[in-house]
């Protein structure tokens, strides 16, 4: 039997939010009409929202229902560049970000540079993957009006750093910038208050919680404006399209749970994840990336270099054993490429290559753990003697 160590890229469905996802499923009627049927529809939907909304320190009315987080992020990204365009008559076109964001964020980013003549501006990060502010700050004082946003993650979905983001939006917001933060990583594992916070959107996504695939939110603050991605019916601020019901009454028992069992459920993967770094700190190749401070890094996330390994090869060595993990890194056309995000901390393509991220959920074990450590010394002197691909 597998041992799942990849929750970060999916978690499974929660028994709740599966029963209230079947639920939902009985209910036929589209939630936009105004028969029986479809308000018995719009019932259930706007309960998932309420849910959702509580979750995340939210008004209901905030909270827009998209088809996943990666939808959610094109929608602030894209739609908060375009407004700021339009109200500034087209002097609003710098996005200031990180290279070590999640790449929904970096290919909205190069697209609305190629396509729509967007400025990016690439803020440095430090060795720990963390936003530089003074960096930021130095960028958002040079000609603010130029400025269409800035956009953060609330964690790095890959070294699991967590960012200042109460900073971040405090530097642009000093400057009259709007924000965006990526919180998909963050929910479930981090306190998320989105009115304390004060950022004009917030991403998230369900299936990182428990909850189905294919569904996502953006928190879209009162006094934000974006530009739909979708047109056509205008069901929702800032969105066309019928609304997922079973999606969104899932979401909405998902997050419930989610926000109420945080604290226990933090502290479950927080000594997990401890007790695995300190497994990895007995192999000598292993080099713990992110932040080192537990109270600084997400309490599901581990993640290492492997010295003089290529990341994919441990992979597949350890998915042969029996573990399901994750390189954390791009591959496209079977070519093992280096971590974007351990270019931006510093490492080189040699040191980035030998990447593996170790993300744990709920039903994770000591006994898994322990597992994993027996098998990685095995792994990592295979994949050595086999070494980078790029020397071969």
């Amino acid at each position: 039997m597998t041992v799942y160590l990849d929750h970060a890229a999916t978690t499974p469905m929660t028994p709740a939010a599966r029963a209230a996802y079947l639920e939902a499923l009985d209910t036929v009627g589209n939630p936009s009409s105004i028969h029986g049927p479809g308000q018995a529809a719009r019932e259930l939907l706007e309960q998932g929202r309420d849910r959702v909304a509580a979750a995340a320190g939210a008004d209901p009315v905030e909270v827009v229902l998209t088809g996943g987080g990666t939808e959610a992020v094109n929608l602030a990204i894209k739609g908060l560049f375009w407004a700021r365009k339009a109200a500034s008559g087209g002097a609003a076109v710098r996005i200031l970000a990180t290279r070590a964001e999640h790449h929904a964020t970096l290919d909205a980013i190069e697209w609305l540079a190629a396509q729509q003549r967007a400025q990016p501006e690439w803020i440095p990060v430090d060795e720990l993957g963390r936003i530089r502010l003074d960096a930021l700050e130095f960028a958002l004082s040079t000609d603010p009006g130029s400025v269409a946003l800035v956009t953060t993650l609330w964690a790095n979905n890959e070294v699991g750093t967590i960012q200042p983001v109460r900073d971040v939006v405090g530097l642009a917001h000093a400057f009259g910038v709007p924000v965006h933060v990526d919180a998909i990583a963050a929910l479930g594992q981090l306190p998320i208050d989105t009115a304390a916070l004060g950022a004009e959107a917030v991403s998230l996504s369900a299936h990182k919680i428990g909850g189905p695939v294919g569904v996502g939110a953006l928190v879209l603050a009162r006094s934000a404006t974006v530009e739909p991605l979708l047109h056509g019916g205008a069901q929702q601020r800032g969105r066309s399209g019928t609304m997922d019901v079973a999606g969104a009454h899932a979401f909405g028992v998902a997050a419930e749970n989610a926000a109420r069992d945080l604290a226990a459920h933090a502290a479950h993967l927080a000594s997990l994840r401890d007790r695995l770094i300190a497994g990895l700190r007995r192999i000598p190749a292993a080099s713990l990336r992110g932040d080192p401070d537990p109270a600084g890094r997400l309490p599901g996330n581990v993640h290492a270099t492997f010295h003089g390994c290529e990341g994919d090869s441990l992979l597949y060595l350890l998915d042969a054993a029996g573990f399901a993990v994750s390189t954390g890194s791009a591959c496209q056309a079977g070519i093992p490429e280096p971590s974007h995000v351990l270019l931006a901390m510093g490492l080189s393509e040699a040191g980035a290559r030998g990447a593996l991220r170790f993300t744990l959920g709920a039903a994770t074990t000591e006994d898994e753990i322990d597992a994993l450590l027996a098998a990685l010394p095995a792994a990592v002197e295979q994949a050595r003697a086999a070494g980078l691909s790029a020397g071969r």
